[in-house]
């Protein structure tokens, strides 16, 4: 893979992450009476909904190299071959990074389970 390809990846990468924190949900401030009833935001749900969001991006970008595939094989007009090439190839760049990072985070568990307490 040529460093030009590994800098769109990492500027894709780095693009999602501002915008999951953009969106991600603020916690209300915890004041009065309900304080002990309201649970905090945890870092688990921010990191599931991160991790999610990821997902979703690779899926949608699989479905639409797909869908392109499929309007290039019955012809449609306006859809030529190196358009579904680029995305296609868009599609398995993202792939290969999300299982990096499935493999990254398995390797991170199995280090925390394998700590002596």
């Amino acid at each position: 893979m040529s460093q030009m390809a590994i800098d769109q990846v990492l500027a894709q990468i780095r693009a999602m992450s501002a915008q999951v924190r953009l969106d991600a949900p603020r916690p209300m401030p915890l004041t009065g009476p309900a304080q002990g009833s309201a649970a905090p935001a945890s870092g688990a749900s921010e990191f599931a909904s991160i991790l999610k969001k990821g997902i979703d991006a690779v899926n949608t970008s699989e479905q639409r190299a797909s869908a392109l595939a499929d309007a290039f094989s019955r012809g449609a007009p306006g859809v030529s071959l190196p358009q579904v090439v680029l995305q296609m190839e868009k599609a398995s760049i993202s792939f290969r990074a999300l299982t990096e990072v499935r493999n990254r985070l398995i390797s991170a568990y199995q280090d925390i389970m394998n700590m002596q307490m």
